[in-house]
Parts: structure tokens; sequence; C-alpha cells
């Protein structure tokens, strides 16, 4: 056999092992939470990146947190940076510039582990090293 089609071959044995091989779908926090898994407090995971602790039994998910903003009470409000820092915003000079800001979560339930489906995004598997 020639060096091309051995080449050749094997392109063709690697494009059909990909295709094959099936997707890894990220879980849904619904989907989590429904199955009795329990929500950790707002932490960062192994990247960096802010959302919380989903466990059940020996089994641990990350979930990322979406929300970009969030109410301190009644009258405070606070922004979320790619960063993951926290910046206070005057709330009344958001409201008055942007309308209402909407049906935005509490700090304090976000911190305490009490995020709304709204608020978190894909969960994904995590190594118990890790956390």
């Amino acid at each position: 056999m020639s060096v091309n089609f051995l080449r050749a071959l094997l392109a063709v044995v690697a494009m059909v092992a990909v295709s094959i091989a099936t997707p890894v779908q990220a879980a849904s926090y619904k989907e989590l939470v429904s199955q009795g898994y329990k929500t950790g407090k707002l932490t960062r995971g192994p990247s960096g990146a802010q959302g919380w602790i989903l466990s059940k039994d020996k089994t641990r998910e990350f979930c990322l947190m979406t929300a970009t903003s969030a109410y301190i009470g009644k009258n405070g409000m606070v922004a979320f940076t790619s960063a993951g820092r926290q910046v206070k915003i005057d709330r009344k000079v958001f409201e008055s510039h942007a309308g209402s800001a909407g049906p935005l979560p509490q700090l304090e339930d976000l911190n305490a582990g009490r995020p709304g489906p709204d608020d978190v995004g894909v969960c994904r598997p995590v190594n118990r090293e890790l956390i």
C-alpha cells in the first residue's frame, strides 16, 4: 500500500470516529434540582467563574451564574462584571434611565444558593479534587 492511500484511509477513519462520538450535553439547573441535587452557596468554579456547586450523593456539578445584576434589599443594586466583581449601582438612577430593571434576583438569595432558573447557565460535572 502506498503512503498516500494510508494517509487517506487514516483521515477517513478519524472523520468517522469524530462524527460517531456522542456529544457531552450539559445538564440544566431545573433538571438537576428536580433530580434531588442540592444547591450550595455562590462560589467560584475551577475556571474562576461564579456559580453554584450542585451535589447529590458523590456527584458534583458546577452551574455558571448568568445573572448580570441583582437587588440589595429594597433600595440597593449591584452589577456583576465579566471578571465576577460586584459593582454597586444607584438603583434610582439606573431605573430612571433604563425604566424598570425587571425581575432581578436578590443578592442575598444568590449568595445563599437560592438562584432562580433564569439566573443559572449550563451545569457541568466537576472533579472532586477541584472543589
